[in-house]
């Protein structure tokens, strides 16, 4: 649409109010807008990742190189490199710019989600099924570097002998501790973790050690996410309540600024900001994202076909977004300030896009247009739409032609004036 026809204050609304169109390209399985907003990833049931163009509307681009459910996708930064995780234990990172594979990583087990460092496109972290999550770098030309990393949250040593012992009851639970989600600060310089026993564990990227954890819940963290600035995030989880919490200011310092060297465990303590639920229905929520500024919060339902729209600042919900007649799984906002939202139907496996109706301002392209609020009738001059023959026509325009024209003098209020050569 011709940006000079919308309304501006249509723009500034900051959430969408109906369904307004469908993509489809095979059975949908998860979506991902890239930094720009101009590109929706799309990760199909057979394996097949598809780039929508987002003005168009319609298929920028078609990749083949998994053979199973894609299960989750990542963006670069730049735009040009993008990753895709599958239920075939395959890691692929593709070139946009050529289409073609850049690097491909096996696992010993499927993927459940894998996300690129956000300055660095050859390193990525994943995290695996009934196994350890894996830190990846291809910066080698041929070989893939594989580091695992713990799962088991941090706890403070002990001296006593009965706390010995209560040390090693701990000691085996959380040998039993499995990574579910995985997910990098926004200057990439830790890594943020979810597990299936309530945990969020904080690493360090260089040394790949537990800095500090904290247990959040009692149920398995299915989901966690950033917003676009890092410096807040929502964690999702099986006991029914969207948690969002601020990133310590620590681990958002600038990217390739120097670290701080004295941080202790107090300074990574995580805390609640805020809880979201639904306290009458209470529903499951599968997937859950922030808008492009972070102020609101959506979340797709478990066997609901609505959408949750929270402000994140009062915790009150503003919005219930309709949607077809079936389940929606992943949910994704656009990253740039337009209420525009995207979420895949788990039934038919079609994108479902929500946005706001912009209204058109004619008046933009033609000044003399007016516009009315409702239909009126319209009076017609008497010549107004006769037909004349071309010779009629002419004949008129040579009368016209011969009429006497008085070069010398000008008619006035007063006296004429003439003009001599």
């Amino acid at each position: 649409m011709n940006l000079s026809l919308l309304d501006p204050f249509a723009l500034a609304q900051e959430y969408p109010e109906s369904l307004k169109y469908q993509l489809k390209s095979g059975h949908s399985t998860c979506i991902r807008f890239n930094w720009k907003g101009d590109l929706l990833a799309s990760g199909r049931l057979d394996g097949v990742v598809v780039l929508f163009d987002m003005e168009t509307r319609s298929l920028a681009r078609i990749l083949r190189g998994h053979v199973r459910q894609i299960q989750s996708l990542s963006w670069s930064s730049s735009g040009r490199y993008l990753l895709s995780a599958s239920q075939d234990w395959l890691a692929v990172l593709w070139d946009l710019e050529t289409g073609s594979r850049l690097r491909t990583v096996r696992f010993n087990s499927p993927v459940y989600i894998a996300e690129l460092h956000p300055h660095d496109h050859l390193t990525f972290v994943a995290s695996l099924f009934e196994d350890s999550p894996s830190l990846v770098s291809l910066h080698h030309p041929t070989k893939t570097a594989k580091h695992t990393l713990p799962s088991a949250p941090h706890r403070p040593a002990s001296d006593s002998a009965s706390e010995g012992e209560i040390d090693e009851k701990l000691a085996a639970q959380d040998s039993k501790q499995l990574t579910t989600a995985t997910v990098f600060t926004a200057n990439g310089a830790y890594i943020i973790a979810g597990t299936n026993k309530g945990w969020i564990n904080i690493i360090s990227t260089s040394t790949r050690e537990v800095l500090s954890s904290t247990r959040l819940t009692n149920g398995c963290i299915t989901y966690i996410r950033l917003t676009m600035s890092g410096r807040d995030m929502v964690v999702n989880a099986n006991d029914r309540i969207l948690r969002t919490l601020h990133v310590p200011p620590v681990l958002c310092h600038p990217h390739n600024s120097t670290p701080p060297t004295d941080i202790t465990v107090s300074d990574l303590e995580l805390e609640v900001e805020h809880k979201f639920s639904d306290v009458v229905n209470r529903l499951l929520w599968n997937h859950c994202a922030f808008s492009s500024t972070g102020d609101h919060l959506l979340a797709s339902t478990y066997k609901n076909h609505d959408i949750y729209i929270w402000e994140r600042s009062l915790g009150t919900l503003v919005k219930i977004l309709e949607g077809p007649k079936e389940e929606l799984g992943v949910v994704e906002w656009h990253p740039t300030p337009r209420p525009l939202v995207a979420a895949v139907g788990l039934e038919t496996g079609l994108v479902f896009v929500w946005a706001k109706e912009a209204d058109q301002r004619w008046s933009a392209l033609a000044p003399d247009f007016e516009e009315v609020e409702e239909n009126v009738e319209y009076i017609e001059r008497e010549d107004e739409f006769d037909i004349h023959p071309k010779e009629e026509v002419k004949r008129r325009r040579m009368w016209a032609e011969d009429e006497p024209v008085d070069v010398f003098g000008m008619e006035g209020d007063g006296a004429h004036i003439l003009y001599m050569s």
